[in-house]
């Protein structure tokens, strides 16, 4: 049996930590866990990442660097916007990645953004609201960052969430860079498309709202799907339950 490694990609506005919760259970049951922190994400006290420089790009090349120490191909999962820079260093390095995995994340076709998402979404249910966390963000003088207040997050990530837990992860948010969540990845069929893919659904989601979920399994076919019945944050609030479903799955590739 290969090492089975698991690469993690937060989301926005989060850092390594937000995977604290799943971390045991994932080293228990044999998984090499390798939990990134993003450029310019404020996590890393090394980082001196300007927001003005953070692209998907530089994402990519950051996940990259880490996955071509290991000593085989891994599993890399992406949570919530931590999904599209999953997509992209797949199309990059489709060697590298064993499978990939969208926790309730951005699995967005190519040259997509998500409010582009949503505009598709629209087309057909004109009055769709997508509510979610953006008409609550707090931003910067020159724009390049923003930032969540603590109300909406308990609200709308962690309104599923232990108050004590939901607390402690409102209080490790930081500001996010716009360069690094105004993002759409550029796929190629032969090369993105050709690792295999689970997309593990969020069903009481309130910042990816379950249709828009569905959607992007519908513009990108191909995952194996599984519903978890929890918010946006399934590492945190169900942790067994999210190892119970996706575990087994992925000891296939190893």
């Amino acid at each position: 049996m290969r090492t089975k490694h698991l690469v993690l990609i937060h989301g926005a506005w989060q850092g390594s930590w937000s995977w604290d919760a799943w971390r045991p259970e994932l080293l228990r049951q044999g998984w090499q866990v390798h939990a990134v922190d993003l450029p310019g994400n404020g996590c890393d006290p090394r980082d001196r990442t300007m927001p003005a420089d953070v692209t998907l790009n530089l994402y990519v090349e950051h996940v990259l660097r880490l996955l071509r120490t290991l000593d085989g191909p891994a599993v890399v999962l992406g949570h919530s916007g931590g999904g599209i820079t999953a997509s992209q260093v797949a199309d990059a390095a489709p060697e590298c990645v064993a499978c990939l995995v969208y926790l309730a994340g951005m699995m967005l076709p190519d040259c997509c953004t998500y409010a582009g998402l949503i505009s598709r979404y629209r087309e057909r249910h004109p009055d769709f609201d997508p509510r979610g966390v953006g008409p609550h963000l707090q931003w910067s003088a020159d724009g390049l960052l923003s930032s969540v207040p603590a109300t909406a997050a308990r609200q709308i990530f962690l309104q599923d969430c232990a108050p004590e837990l939901a607390m402690q992860a409102v209080a490790k948010l930081r500001p996010q860079p716009e360069g690094g969540r105004a993002m759409a990845p550029s796929l190629r069929a032969e090369r993105f498309g050709s690792v295999p893919r689970i997309y593990v659904e969020a069903l009481l989601d309130q910042s990816l709202h379950l249709p828009l979920q569905r959607l992007m399994q519908e513009l990108t076919p191909g995952a194996v799907r599984l519903s978890l019945a929890c918010g946006h944050v399934p590492q945190l609030v169900q942790p067994q339950q999210l190892s119970a479903a996706l575990l087994p799955l992925l000891d296939r590739y190893f």
